[in-house]
């Protein structure tokens, strides 16, 4: 057993968890944040996008220890209130989204291409492997 002790969503958190517990598994498992999901088991589908330090991580390839100390954002932290964050506001305008189990991972990939950190091409680019692989568990194609 290991403690972590983090932030999450603005508020520090700490936990007793295995050396082999996936962040995904503390957001949901121990903070009770289920709006992470876990869709594939195999880092595919982005279901499990969170922001690491202002980056988007797939969280099912983070074990909780290696964000201790970091600061963590997940789908819950983003609006303001009853106040839907713009780009959940344009999924939800856009209907962009299919079963909607994918959506908080997608969104949090769309978010992480339009943060400070990512305002060039080369840092949207950084932001690629956890951005460009949010297809969704259930690998519909886009719509027109």
């Amino acid at each position: 057993m290991s403690k972590v002790s983090l932030t999450v969503n603005g508020k520090a958190v700490a936990a007793d968890v295995e050396d082999r517990t996936l962040l995904v598994h503390l957001l949901r498992d121990h903070l009770n944040l289920t709006g992470t999901h876990v869709g594939c088991d195999t880092s595919q589908c982005g279901a499990c996008v969170v922001h690491v330090d202002g980056r988007a991580v797939k969280s099912c390839t983070m074990l909780a220890g290696q964000a201790s100390g970091s600061s963590v954002t997940t789908i819950e932290g983003i609006a303001k209130g009853d106040e839907l964050h713009p780009m959940q506001a344009a999924f939800r305008h856009n209907h962009g989204l299919q079963c909607g189990f994918c959506t908080p991972g997608m969104i949090m990939s769309a978010i992480a291409t339009r943060l400070p950190s990512a305002t060039s091409s080369k840092a949207i680019s950084a932001a690629a492997p956890a951005t460009t692989t949010s297809s969704g568990r259930c690998w519909t194609p886009p719509r027109a």
